[in-house]
């Protein structure tokens, strides 16, 4: 099993550059780091399970209502592929499930 995510700033039209972001399964962290230029992470290889991606958000954007987003999904086939895009503006996020 491999995950990625990309998060892009609404506000800008552009990659969120620069966002530190952990991903977490059953309390612990398994993994962490920060987006690259294209506001991308990959290549983490988090296994089966319930996990949570953590977003540290309030760093990124200066004036926002979610300081902090938390997406938890299920990883229901652990040799698949899971995507987890983040679009994001000051008040409102989005995400899905990616290629």
């Amino acid at each position: 099993m491999s995950f990625s995510t990309h998060v892009l700033d609404a506000t800008t039209g552009r990659p969120a550059a620069g966002m530190r972001v952990r991903l977490e399964h059953e309390g612990a962290v398994v993994a962490e780091g920060v987006t690259d230029a294209d506001g991308r992470i990959k290549g983490w290889q988090p296994g089966a399970g319930v996990h949570r991606v953590v977003f540290d958000t309030g760093a990124h954007l200066a004036d926002t209502f979610y300081p902090e987003v938390v997406i938890t999904f299920t990883v229901a086939d652990p040799g698949d592929h899971y995507h987890v895009p983040l679009l994001l503006s000051p008040y409102a996020y989005s995400t899905y499930r990616g290629s």
